[in-house]
């Protein structure tokens, strides 16, 4: 028996995984994963690393004046007003 046209294969989904990671989109709307445990187990593998990176390297915000520090260094330097 053959896939129907929507279905695809475990080695093809997972080749496409970065790209639709990378999209952003709602990877558990995608039929494969609704249908494939080992999939959906990767993937949720995949999740668990992503948030440990995340949590490694959280986002910090600069500060609101960090450019106008960093223009009054370069014109101090420079001697420059």
């Amino acid at each position: 028996m053959s896939p129907t046209p929507k279905q695809i294969s475990c080695a093809e989904f997972q080749s496409r995984l970065p790209e639709l990671i990378g999209s952003g989109a709602n990877l558990s709307e995608n039929e494969h994963i609704q249908t494939c445990e080992l999939c959906r187990d990767l993937l949720a593998e995949l999740e668990v690393i992503a948030q440990a990176a995340r949590d490694l390297f959280p986002t910090v915000e600069p500060p609101d004046d960090l450019w106008k520090n960093i223009e009054t260094a370069i014109k101090s330097e420079t001697g420059t007003k």
